[in-house]
Formats: structure tokens, sequence, C-alpha cells
């Protein structure tokens, strides 16, 4: 794992969501503890790409997430979560093809990303075609992290050079009554750990974010999972925080969104007390199996801080 993350390349496309202070990072600081380089990209290094792709390298990506997904129909619960229309689907094809141009012209293994974008720019519209994209690198071993959050992109890495997923989370909500806590994103999602065929939904407006598109929505499959968090301490060094649960079979909220009930080893307010207190990012990966032992190895082997919980 060291020496994986000491030859990694991890792409960091736009800039960081404005004003969640908990995932901005020094780049400097990250390469200095784990070895990884970080390719500062412009969005207009994926504008070029998307201009050269063809129709028939659209129709060849449409194949592909066509195999891998299964396509929605209207929401019965969320007004704005539609049956993505054949324009939504054509151009998120078209930005997939070119986020996999990306990876290759500048030899990435993972990548963060966002642009908030003015309203109607083209930028925003790239930024809201990249969910599916960045979910299909996402299961070929090159982790996608949103909202520019190079931590999690770590913690992701580590997870899928370990076997285990990484799929890109943060606390949704809390059913007191399952005494499960939801977790998911709008994106991406690390297909290989999914609960069945994951779907594609039709945004007519992100949630927290400018501009419409399509989204996956899927979960996690049931059993034993482990979230992986990597944050920083106040004194610039990282830190990994594990969480051991059991992943439900309970329902999902049909908003387009990824979402998997955890059920942790204690109720949720006393996992949640103790989860913050140790000032995590506030996203964190999604691995199957109780793998906190085995993150603690790694963080023993890179030399940073781990806690379990």
């Amino acid at each position: 794992m060291k020496r994986t993350l000491q030859h990694a390349r991890f792409g960091f496309l736009g800039n960081t969501y404005s004003g969640m202070l908990d995932m901005y990072s020094d780049f400097t600081m990250v390469q200095a503890q784990t070895g990884l380089h970080v390719e500062v990209l412009e969005m207009s290094d994926l504008m070029r790409l998307l201009a050269d792709v063809s129709e028939r390298d659209i129709a060849a990506k449409r194949d592909e997430v066509q195999a891998m997904f299964e396509i929605s129909g209207d929401s019965p619960a969320d007004p704005i979560a539609r049956r993505p229309t054949d324009e939504q689907m054509d151009w998120a094809c078209r930005v997939a093809a070119a986020q996999e141009r990306l990876v290759r012209e500048f030899d990435l293994d993972a990548l963060c990303y966002y642009v908030h974008g003015a309203p109607g720019a083209e930028d925003e519209r790239v930024q809201a075609g990249s969910i599916v994209g960045h979910s299909l690198l996402t299961a070929r071993g090159i982790p996608c992290a949103g909202e520019g959050d190079l931590k999690t992109a770590v913690a992701m890495k580590i997870c899928d050079t370990l076997g285990v997923g990484g799929s890109y989370s943060e606390i949704v909500v809390v059913d007191y009554d399952d005494e499960t806590i939801l977790l998911g994103h709008d994106g991406p999602f690390h297909i290989a750990i999914a609960e069945g065929q994951p779907m594609l939904r039709g945004m007519g407006l992100y949630h927290g974010k400018q501009g419409s598109g399509v989204s996956v929505e899927a979960k996690v499959r049931a059993g034993p999972i482990t979230t992986l968090n990597v944050t920083q301490t106040g004194d610039g060094r990282l830190k990994m925080i594990s969480g051991e649960g059991e992943a439900t079979k309970g329902p999902i909220m049909q908003i387009g969104n990824t979402q998997t009930p955890v059920r942790f080893r204690e109720p949720p307010d006393a996992y949640m007390a103790r989860w913050f207190a140790e000032a995590p990012t506030h996203h964190c990966a999604m691995a199957v199996g109780h793998n906190a032992a085995q993150f603690a190895q790694v963080a023993e082997l890179l030399g940073i801080a781990h806690v379990s919980l």
C-alpha cells in the first residue's frame, strides 16, 4: 500500500466546494506524508478533450453505461428525480468519454474534482454531466471523489487497492426507529460493492449544487462494512478514522443519490458523538468487510495516526 501511494498520481480538477473548510488540503502536506503526486488540472483540460469526442465514442460509452446500470423511471418520492432523457444520457456519455481521455493523458491513479460554475456556463454543464463517468472510472480502480475532497480520494484509493471497494459517502440522515445511519452522496459510487444493479436517475436539479443531469442511485450490499475517513489534525498531520458496522437491507430514498443504511456497534447518537469528536472530514469511503485492523496496519506503514471506533 505504501508503495502504491508513493507512485500514485492524483488529479485535482477544478477547486474545493466553497466553505467546506474540513475538505481543504495542503498539497505539500499530503504529498510529504503519503508520497503521492498531486497533478493540478483545469476544467479547460477536460473541455479540450470533450471537443474531440465523436458520435462513435458516445455510442460506445452508452453501451458500457447501459450494461452496467439500470435506467430509472420517474421517482414517486422526488418530483425532480425523473427518468433520464436521451439528451441527458448522451451528454453524460460524452463527458464520460472525455474523462477517460483525461485520465489517460495525465496518467492518473485517482481524481478529485469540483467546479461551481456560473449559472448557464459551460463548465457548470460539464460538472453536471460528470457523475456517471466518474463512477465508471471508480469501478475501474481510479477512485473519484467529488467536491474537491483530496483526503477522501486517498481513503477511496486505500480501500480500492485492498480490494474492498471504497464508495464516496457522508451522513445523510438517521433512522432512529431502525437505529441506522443512512450513508451516501450524489456520487460517485463504487459499482463493485453494489447491492444489485445501480440505477441512473435524471435530476432536474442536483442536491446542493447547480445544474441538472444524470445521477447514480445505489446502495452497498448488505453485510459487514467499514467506513474509512482521512482527516488532518491541527498540527498538520494526516489521521485515519475507521468505523465498523453492518449495512442492512433497509429502504433508501428514491432521490438519485447513493445511500446505504448502516447499523454501527452503538446507537446512532453515541456513534456520531464519538466520530465527530475525532474531527473527521465529513466525507468517508465505505468498504465491504470489517477492515479496521487492516486500515490500522496501513496507517502504521504510512506513519500516521489511526483511530478505530
